[in-house]
């Protein structure tokens, strides 16, 4: 799909897709996909957007300039997804934006776009490297300090008030209010299912319970005791 503005008499085309791979392996897909729905079901109802693997265009009437973030998240905008994400139609940056890297975008990533992140004013700029090919301990963050990114030691991801840690092959997110962790959707699944399967004991418990009262009740009327009376 492709969205078109008109600029200076000029009809001028803003692509949403460049028919790339969204990543670069399956670990890298999951875990751009995973991080994605969590921080969609934790800002749900707050006037937020999280988007993944869309076009980030940033200079009017310049269509090549524009970055795909692997996952970003701006504040103070409608909710809901978009084909792509222009900066002069919305009226913000991205707060966060989380580079699922590895070896082979290690320059870019690095780089490239921790340069032109800087530049754009994104306040965290968050490398997770699923595979540990190059970052240490497999996630690094930075946060802007005087228009420049200095790397953080502490795991707090001050706009989503969220630390950030890595478990194997994901990133996992726990509230700093709380310290609950955010759940990913097999977990939600599975815990949905624990409470079906408790709902369901219940039930069964609460019928043999009434089984039970009946059976009680037949055998004192058949002694020709009122069970009514015995209340």
């Amino acid at each position: 799909m492709t969205t078109t503005i008109n600029l200076a008499d000029k009809t001028i085309a803003y692509p949403s897709s460049d028919g790339e791979p969204v990543a670069e392996t399956y670990l890298h897909l999951y875990a751009i996909l995973t991080t994605l729905e969590v921080l969609q079901q934790y800002l749900a109802g707050r006037q937020a957007t999280v988007l993944a693997n869309q076009f980030l265009y940033y200079a009017q009437g310049f269509p090549k300039l524009r970055v795909a973030p692997d996952v970003m998240v701006i504040f103070d905008v409608p909710p809901g997804g978009r084909d792509n994400y222009k900066v002069w139609e919305e009226g913000q940056v991205p707060q966060v934006v989380f580079e699922i890297t590895s070896k082979a975008t290690q320059k870019q990533d690095q780089e490239q776009k921790k340069l032109l992140y800087e530049q754009l004013g994104i306040f965290e700029y968050w490398l997770f490297d699923p595979k540990g090919e190059w970052v240490k301990e497999k996630l690094q963050g930075y946060r802007l300090q005087d228009e420049i990114y200095q790397p953080l030691t502490d795991g707090l991801c001050q706009p989503l008030g969220l630390r950030v840690a890595v478990e194997k092959e994901l990133l996992r997110f726990y509230r700093l209010d709380t310290g609950d962790k955010l759940l990913i959707p097999t977990e939600l699944a599975e815990l949905a299912e624990q409470e079906r399967q408790r709902a369901e004991q219940e039930r069964q418990r609460a019928d043999q319970e009434r089984q039970r009262a009946e059976k009680l009740a037949e055998h004192l009327r058949s002694l020709g005791i009122d069970p009514d009376s015995l209340s």
